[in-house]
């Protein structure tokens, strides 16, 4: 499994305009094949900077993820949006165990 989480900030005057760019994003994640979790989440702290958490059975599956028109619609909607400072990190996972 892939492991990515990271966050990115959203311009004040943009935040709430964006939700449903968002939602849209999400929706059509989750609904990929290979995908066991996608989310967004505001900072409770931090209203401007939104952590994102996903989770993918394997490369293949982050790979179509990557290549599909619903990421190229959302970042292409990045300079509108005011989105910045992203930042990802992708991590194997291994075997997966309740904490």
């Amino acid at each position: 499994m892939l492991l990515i989480t990271g966050t990115f900030r959203m311009a004040s005057a943009q935040l709430e305009p964006a939700l449903p760019a968002m939602a849209a994003m999400i929706d059509a994640s989750r609904a990929e094949r290979g995908c066991l979790y996608y989310s967004y989440a505001q900072d409770v702290r931090d209203p401007h900077l939104i952590h994102v958490s996903e989770l993918w059975t394997d490369q293949a599956a982050l790979d179509a993820h990557m290549a599909s028109p619903h990421i190229m619609a959302w970042r292409a909607q990045w300079p509108q949006l005011g989105l910045s400072d992203r930042s990802l990190t992708l991590y194997q996972a291994g075997n997966p165990r309740p904490c």
